[in-house]
């Protein structure tokens, strides 16, 4: 992995890519971090080399560095854009009325995601750094406290759930979580490996038709 560069503002008055100070940096920063969130989306953490990620970017590597920190600062920002972005149908999800719209929703959310036309197949949380060189492994660590916390939010909406009288008060919440997320992964998974959006949708549809409910 490359040395990070200092940033603007910084040694005699320049920063690496941007000029003199107060100087623009000559490019959009926000529109270059969407792009680099399509890159490590296809390809994954290390598939995303700095020659794939600064071409995408319309940037040098040394714009990179000065703007978004090394290779694994910049993936942190992505996952949090990809998170606000594609990836926000789970907060969504999380308001709705019921536990089973609630689930109904996340669902339907991966395969609307996971199979958005001109966009990578799958999902970047689950596909971004499976497998990783010891490099990766700050990456690898992050994917896997990412999944875990959407996990626990699906848990404790449950849980809530069961308090509320909507979930029979036998229900275990952090099974049906874990049942709920891990399907999720596995629909990701299935439109990386090109299943389309309607069998994945039946798919999901089948998963709930067990549901819990109240007698």
């Amino acid at each position: 992995m490359a040395t990070k560069k200092s940033g603007p503002g910084t040694g005699a008055g320049t920063g690496p890519g941007t000029g003199p100070i107060g100087r623009p940096r000559g490019f959009d920063a926000d529109d270059a971090l969407e792009r680099a969130v399509l890159v490590f989306w296809e390809h994954g953490y290390e598939g995303a080399s700095l020659a794939r990620l600064t071409g995408a970017m319309g940037i040098s590597t040394t714009s990179m560095y000065a703007a978004f920190g090394s290779k694994e600062e910049l993936f942190r920002k992505a996952l949090e854009r990809y998170s606000e972005g594609p990836g926000g149908y789970l907060t969504q999800a999380l308001d709705e009325p019921t536990a089973l719209a609630v689930a109904t929703a996340i669902l339907s959310g991966a395969v609307r995601t996971s199979t958005r036309p001109a966009c990578p197949r799958g999902c970047l949380g689950v596909q971004g750094a499976l497998a990783t060189s010891a490099p990766g492994h700050g990456v690898r660590d992050l994917l896997t406290a990412w999944r875990n916390d959407g996990c626990i939010r699906v848990e404790e909406r449950f849980r809530r759930a069961v308090d509320d009288g909507d979930l029979p008060p036998e229900t275990d919440p952090g099974l049906l979580a874990r049942y709920v997320t891990t399907l999720t992964f596995g629909i990701a998974v299935q439109a990386a490996s090109g299943v389309g959006h309607d069998e994945l949708q039946e798919l999901a549809d089948a998963a709930l038709r067990n549901w819990p409910l109240m007698s």
